[in-house]
């Protein structure tokens, strides 16, 4: 396994040029490069204060085909198989970066940098898996969407954002959230309008 601490990348990130800005402000607000085809920095410590870069193997990317060939059927089970491959993620890196501790719902007040991610950095972390599975070819019914950002404080609703997927046919948008999760726990895959109105 390949994974060094990020401080100098190497070569043009191959992803940079077709960014949405939304998407490309998550990564240039933490001075990070976007992923390129088999690498990007993983995001940890709240807004990204730690980092390190993980390179795909080639055992990881055999890893991630397979869980997304179960999705080839449906935009559902594409979406299925998302999750799964973002819990694959979770525990690929947890043991690496000691994130295997983490808790759902981390924050400063979690007073564990060291060990969680906040919901800045599963935005950044998760969409990044995903532009990589779209550069694999392996979403077959979505494409990588902006990230959404929620929070009312008349409502007394907390702020939080999330990384999306648009589904191709109908265009509608579909979260992929990870931080609500503990570890190894499937992120909440749902609909923006329905994400929204949580809290």
């Amino acid at each position: 396994m390949a994974v060094a601490v990020t401080v100098v990348c190497f070569g043009a990130p191959s992803y940079a040029a077709s960014l949405s800005a939304p998407v490309a402000q998550l990564y240039s607000s933490v001075s990070i490069f976007p992923p390129s085809a088999n690498s990007m920095t993983v995001c940890y410590g709240f807004v990204c204060r730690r980092r390190e870069t993980f390179s795909f193997a080639a055992g990881d990317r055999r890893a991630l085909t397979h869980i997304m060939a179960a999705g080839r059927s449906s935009a559902a089970a594409e979406r299925a198989a998302v999750q799964r491959a973002v819990v694959w993620f979770d525990r690929r890196i947890g043991p690496v970066l000691g994130t295997d501790k983490r808790v759902a719902r981390a924050d400063f007040r979690a007073r564990d940098d060291a060990h969680n991610f906040d919901c800045w950095d599963t935005t950044r972390n998760t969409t990044s898996l995903l532009l990589i599975l779209q550069g694999w070819k392996l979403l077959k019914f979505h494409t990588v969407g902006d990230p959404h950002y929620r929070g009312n404080v008349v409502a007394l609703q907390t702020p939080h954002n999330t990384a999306v997927l648009v589904e191709r046919a109908t265009r509608a948008e579909w979260v992929v959230d990870l931080w609500p999760r503990g570890y190894g726990q499937k992120p909440d895959v749902m609909s923006v309008a329905a994400w929204v109105k949580e809290d």
